[in-house]
């Protein structure tokens, strides 16, 4: 660890730390619910979803963040909101699509020692403590997901979004891996994972892999289209929520 590179507070970590004082406990375990119920405040009116995952670390030139921003204007345009972890990279390319096609752009942030930067293109930002609280939002208000080109958090989502469709804890709502270069080893190892029983070759249809941000939307629109009627809430206000 570099000398200049700041220091997780003890907060961020000792959860993980085995058993600790019940008041401890309880206070962690009040933490995280005021976390969930900030998030269900401010998302609640927001609107139907669609979320895209991807790396922190790409420039506004990288050809991925350029698709990303395109996936925010077409999201826009099919009258969805964009939601992304709120921070640099493709999650700033997708939530500056939606704000400069008039979407509405949202993110969730989390604290993070290093990296995780709120972008300047977000209309509501929600910042959490804890990532398995944000992870929660980032899947709960959204009808399909978008899986750009990312590292170890990216995949985590993947797998986890993967997992919750795959299991039925969610409905079958698209997901698409964009990026077939990118993708590919991850891709065959899906498929040899098939081959040897642990899961469904059904499972690898649950996923489109794909270069084409025209198939991918298509393909979103079509499933939505099919299978839901999505309904505006009514504004019924409770707590001061605001839309």
């Amino acid at each position: 660890m570099s000398a200049n590179q700041p220091i997780i507070p003890p907060k961020e970590h000792i959860y993980l730390e085995g058993p600790q004082s019940r008041s401890y406990e309880l206070s962690f375990a009040w933490r995280v619910f005021k976390q969930f119920i900030k998030g269900f405040r401010k998302l609640h009116f927001s609107g139907p979803a669609i979320t895209v995952f991807g790396s922190a670390r790409f420039k506004e030139n990288n050809p991925d963040y350029i698709a990303a921003r395109e996936f925010g204007k077409r999201i826009a345009q099919l009258g969805f909101v964009t939601i992304t972890g709120g921070g640099p990279g493709i999650m700033e390319a997708a939530n500056r699509g939606a704000f400069e096609n008039n979407g509405v752009s949202i993110g969730c942030n989390i604290q993070l020692p290093f990296e995780q930067q709120g972008n300047p293109y977000v209309q509501q930002s929600i910042t959490f403590e804890h990532f398995f609280v944000r992870k929660v939002l980032l899947v709960k208000y959204s009808y399909a997901f978008i899986i750009m080109p990312g590292g170890v958090g990216t995949m985590d989502e993947f797998f986890e979004t993967l997992t919750l469709v795959q299991t039925k804890t969610i409905t079958q709502f698209p997901i698409v891996l964009f990026n077939t270069a990118y993708y590919k080893e991850l891709w065959d190892y899906m498929e040899f994972m098939a081959t040897q029983g642990t899961i469904s070759r059904d499972d690898l249809k649950l996923v489109l892999l794909t270069d084409s941000i025209d198939e991918a939307m298509e393909h979103i629109s079509k499933y939505i289209k099919n299978n839901y009627q999505v309904k505006p809430r009514k504004r019924q206000w409770w707590l001061f929520e605001k839309r």
